[in-house]
C-alpha cells in the first residue's frame, strides 16, 4: 500500500514538472494545450502577453472571429473614467472583487474565451488585474494543474490612450460613451 502511494506521489509530482516544461514555450496559452491566437508583442510587462492597438482594432471588427468564441475587454480604468469613453464593448471591472467574478463566468463554447486586460496606459492598474487574474485561476484550479478557467489573456500595449490616438479616426466602431 504505502509503496502505491509513493507511485502515484511521483507520477503526479512528474506530471506537474512535464506540464511547467511545456509551459516555458512563450508561444503556449497559460495551461500549455495550444498556441496563442492573437500575435503578440514584447510590451512594458515582459512576463505578459500584450498585443497591439491595431490587434485590438482587427478584434473588434472581427478579424479573428473564426478562433475567437468570446471577447471580453477588461478596462480597469476607475469609473470616472469608462464613463468618459471606454472601447466598445468592454467591462469595466476595477476592483479585485470585479475581476474575481469573471473566474465564476463559464463560457461553454468550443472556441477560446479570451481576455484583453487595459487601463489608461496599461502600465500599472491593466497588468496588477491581469496578474491578479492569473493567481487567482491558478489557486482555483491547483488540484487540476495547468487547467485554468481563462487560459488565454493579454494586454493592450499602451492602453486605453494608444487605443484611442491610433484608431481615432475609426471612432465610430471603436468608442463608447
Amino acid at each position: 500500500m504505502r509503496q502505491i502511494e509513493n507511485d502515484l506521489a511521483t507520477l503526479t509530482t512528474q506530471n506537474v514538472i512535464t506540464a511547467v516544461e511545456r509551459l516555458e514555450s512563450r508561444y503556449l496559452v497559460a495551461d500549455g494545450s495550444r498556441d496563442y491566437i492573437l500575435p503578440s508583442v514584447q510590451g512594458k510587462h515582459g512576463d505578459l502577453k500584450s498585443i497591439t492597438p491595431e490587434t485590438m482594432a482587427k478584434v473588434l471588427n472581427g478579424h479573428y472571429s473564426d478562433k475567437i468564441g468570446k471577447v471580453t475587454i477588461v478596462d480597469c480604468r476607475y469609473p470616472y473614467e469608462f464613463d468618459g469613453g471606454h472601447i466598445r464593448g468592454a467591462v469595466n471591472l476595477y476592483t479585485k472583487d470585479d475581476v474575481n467574478s469573471l473566474l465564476q463566468s463559464r463560457d461553454v463554447t468550443e472556441k477560446p474565451h479570451i481576455l484583453i486586460f487595459h487601463c489608461e496606459f496599461s502600465s500599472e492598474r491593466g497588468p496588477k488585474m491581469y496578474r491578479f487574474l492569473r493567481s487567482q485561476d491558478r489557486e482555483l484550479n491547483k488540484e487540476h494543474y495547468p487547467k485554468l478557467n481563462f487560459p488565454e489573456v493579454y494586454l493592450l500595449d499602451g492602453g486605453y490612450k494608444a487605443f484611442f490616438t491610433s484608431q481615432k479616426c475609426q471612432k465610430e466602431y471603436s468608442f463608447a460613451t
